[in-house]
């Protein structure tokens, strides 16, 4: 313990500036969200098909929800894939 001593903390005089993500739909209202469009739509899933969480991509909550929608309607026509195509199959053991 240090009961008594004054121990001088160098992290005082430092600041810690953090960049946050800025929402590309918020900060450019030309792009649009449409489901028809699966080449901006693959930008928000990953390579297993699961859609990138908001705090990764940076988009707000409401672009957010509205990116989600347009990517289960894209799913649905088929331009979007639900998984990827890799799929494992199990060797049979045979006795």
């Amino acid at each position: 313990m240090n009961r008594g001593r004054i121990v001088a903390d160098d992290n005082r005089d430092r600041r810690i500036f953090i960049k946050h993500k800025m929402c590309r739909f918020c900060a450019d209202p030309s792009l649009r969200i449409d489901y028809k469009e699966p080449s901006m739509l693959a930008g928000f899933t990953s390579e297993r098909g699961k859609m990138i969480p908001r705090r990764i991509s940076g988009n707000c909550a409401k672009h957010q929800r509205v990116l989600a929608t347009a990517i289960k309607r894209a799913r649905n026509i088929a331009l979007l894939p639900f998984t990827t195509a890799k799929i494992k199959t199990k060797e049979r053991r045979e006795f």
